[in-house]
């Protein structure tokens, strides 16, 4: 019996300190707010008595925790005053230790590893804050108030002659391994990797439990990584059969009716300009000469709205995906494929539904007229920026002409563009030649060139045009209307200040006095490294001293484009913020009234967060493929670049193929080294030998590791 009733008594701490975590949660959504017990039962769902008498017993708890407040009797509130807690995101790097970001703080709060008690990559935590050693702010996570997410993708390691496993996952996601038990394997095998639902993490326990929820397959197979990269991000790879079966319903007819509603302008000269493999042709331009001697463009991008409706499946799915997904070997879409590829793509030779904006230009780049609404067009010709490109140069072809008046006037607009204090960050992107089992057998660089000007300035000023269009009025006042921007902000001046003190040591010069003067450096600073062996170190950091761009309703400007007003109106088959524009550019066109802002927000950062999962699967699919790549090169020895340095090691770089490997600091055996994060350097402490950023070495292909997507290298003396 004593037994028993310890066990209960266990469970009954469990209980309420899970029910203290909700609690905590729902006071913190308005901390400032004086809660009675039946406030907080009905906010946290506890309704019954049984139920509301362990709220009870839940808050006596927090209280005496000097969690909560008692102000008066009966009524709690947050216990804002506990000296050194704060609430941030927190973020997991390779050795298990982690930094916290809070918000209002500039520096990250560094937690040691012993110190992160369950928390998980990107869970929101309540931290205490101390100072160690007199100097640096450090943390422990005192409670994870919020999980980012509960699914993991990991290998399944069964343990000898026991009916139960983990599962081990990437330790920057999570920094322990999932206790499997006995009928959770969903059918996986030892060895198998897995998605892995966290079914429960109890106080004292190691390891969280879990249950197998999909076998994706055997690690290093193709399919599997490939699939597993998608899986760690929460990306989708097929549509629910339901999605599909609604997309096929759409009526694709370019019926007369709606024919009549439209701007007509199939009987103009019209065309696309794409990448050779791209099958979502979004935008379209069309060109004639008006009788007063100036040129009508017009930027014709497909009119998804016009097919997909707000309220049904198919828009559900489009806004929780927000955007295709470009992995190396495929593209996952955010719209089914009889609408990315087929119903919406502008194709050649087919009359198809656009939403245009329509310019009136002089031989100066000048608009004199504009024109924004819906229109159907006929697209004459399908050109890749190759064929493109061999027209500006000189060959001979169909369309040559409307090519080149288009790639004159891109030309003055990109010069203005400049000159106004735009940022060209202009890099070359690595992409992969495959053979029919997706392996690469080659390597390029895709470059842009005159062809991908042309059509980057003339989408960049629909979205611009677009974008001033709904947030000015005539007299050039805002007009107060919600629209979603893109926004990008100014740099940190901080990180600005390390650029320029780092990039001196090279002899270049940055003046920032100014918005204006910034901007006049970085330009000049990225055109004078062009060739140098310091290239893509100085551009790398300037990259980084750059804000992130993101979807906001506050419109505070483009920095890196130098615009005041910028939207994304341009790429709706691709991203969902363009079809949110599309929409409410229509509702203004109509005379509608400013929608909610708040709800407009919330899309905004779903969007950018979804941007953001995007970006890191495509970067993940980029280095399995480049690992995969040197697979065959294990034991050859290059000439690399020092790409990154951190505490642990460093990166270096091939430039012929923009392979990366690591270089352990232990792997160093002539001399024990030192990371000094002003200089991006390691000092050996006997010798005086220097790694630094950008720096030439030599090195060895040692290890790849295709699950890891990690090279390791060895230097070569």
């Amino acid at each position: 019996m004593p037994k028993k009733g310890k066990y209960i008594s266990q469970k009954n701490d469990h209980k309420l300190q899970e029910i203290g975590r909700l609690i905590l949660r729902f006071m913190n959504e308005n901390s400032t707010k004086i809660y009675n017990y039946k406030q907080i039962s009905d906010g946290i769902d506890h309704r019954n008595p049984r139920q509301r008498e362990l709220v009870i017993q839940a808050l006596h708890k927090l209280q005496a925790a000097d969690r909560i407040k008692e102000p008066e009797k009966g009524k709690y509130i947050i216990n804002l005053d506990i000296k050194g807690t704060l609430t941030g995101i927190i973020d997991f790097n390779q050795s298990g230790n982690a930094y916290v970001t809070v918000e209002g703080l500039e520096d990250d709060v560094f937690i040691h590893s012993k110190n992160v008690k369950d928390a998980l990559q990107g869970d929101k935590v309540l931290i205490v804050t101390y100072t160690y050693k007199g100097k640096k702010l450090e943390g422990s996570v005192l409670e994870v108030l919020e999980r980012s997410r509960t699914e993991f993708v990991g290998t399944l390691q069964m343990v000898t002659h026991k009916d139960f496993g983990f599962v081990v996952c990437d330790k920057k996601t999570i920094n322990t391994d999932i206790f499997i038990p006995k009928g959770k394997f969903g059918g996986a095998a030892d060895g198998d990797k897995v998605i892995v639902k966290m079914t429960e993490w109890r106080p004292g326990d190691k390891n969280p439990e879990g249950e197998i929820t999909q076998v994706l397959g055997a690690p290093g197979e193709h399919e599997t990584e490939i699939h597993s990269i998608l899986a760690e991000y929460g990306l989708p790879y097929e549509f629910p059969e339901e999605v599909e079966k609604d997309a096929d319903k759409i009526d694709r007819s370019i019926n007369d009716d709606e024919v009549a509603k439209r701007r007509d302008m199939r009987g103009i000269t019209t065309f696309t300009i794409d990448p050779k493999d791209a099958k979502d042709f979004d935008d379209a331009l069309s060109i004639r000469k008006l009788e007063n001697g100036n040129w009508e463009i017009g930027v014709h991008i497909a009119d998804v709205s016009h097919y997909v409706v707000p309220g049904t499946m198919l828009d559900d799915e489009a806004y929780q995906r927000a955007t295709s997904v470009y992995l190396v070997d495929r593209v996952v879409p955010m719209l089914p494929e009889v609408l990315s590829n087929d119903v919406c793509s502008l194709r050649p030779h087919e009359d198809k539904f656009t939403f245009s904006a329509v310019f009136e230009l002089d031989d100066d780049a000048k608009i004199h007229n504009q024109w924004f609404g819906r229109t159907v067009i006929h697209s004459d010709r399908r050109f890749t920026y190759e064929e493109a490109q061999e027209r500006i140069e000189g060959q001979e072809g169909d369309f040559k002409e409307e090519i080149l008046v288009m790639d004159r006037l891109a030309k003055i607009m990109r010069q203005k563009r400049i000159k106004d204090g735009a940022i060209t960050f202009d890099r070359s992107e690595v992409r992969f030649n495959l053979d029919e089992n997706n392996s690469p057998i080659g390597v390029y660089f895709k470059i842009s060139k005159d062809s991908n000007h042309l059509i980057e300035e003339f989408m960049l000023l629909a979205n611009k045009k677009v974008s001033e269009f709904v947030s000015l009025n005539k007299r050039g006042d805002l007009s107060q209307n919600t629209f979603i921007y893109r926004v990008h902000d100014d740099p940190d001046p901080a990180k600005l200040k390390s650029l320029r003190d780092f990039v001196s040591t090279f002899g270049y010069k940055m003046d920032l006095a100014n918005t204006k003067k910034v901007a006049e450096s970085l330009n000049r600073l990225l055109q004078d490294v062009k060739g140098k062996g310091e290239e893509n170190m100085i551009e790398t950091l300037a990259m980084r001293s750059m804000s992130k761009a993101v979807y906001s309703t506050e419109p505070i400007g483009h920095y890196g484009l130098g615009f005041d007003y910028y939207s994304h109106f341009t790429s709706p088959i691709r991203r969902y913020p363009d079809l949110l524009a599309h929409r409410l550019l229509q509702h203004y066109l109509d005379g509608g009234k400013s929608p909610n802002k708040a709800e407009l927000e919330e899309k905004a950062k779903h969007c950018s967060s979804m941007e953001r999962l995007a970006a890191d699967a495509e970067r993940d699919s980029i280095k399995y493929m480049q690992v995969k790549f040197m697979e065959k090169h294990l034991g050859e020895t290059f000439t690399g670049v020092i790409s990154g340095v951190a505490e642990f090691g460093f990166w270096v770089e091939i430039p012929e193929n923009g392979a990366e490997g690591l270089i352990k600091l232990r792997d160093l055996m002539d001399d024990s080294y030192t990371y000094d994060k002003a200089t991006h350097a390691v000092y050996g402490s006997r010798t005086g030998n220097r790694y630094q950023l950008g720096d030439q070495v030599k090195i060895k292909v040692v290890k790849a590791n295709l699950i890891q997507k990690q090279l390791d290298f060895k230097i070569v003396e």
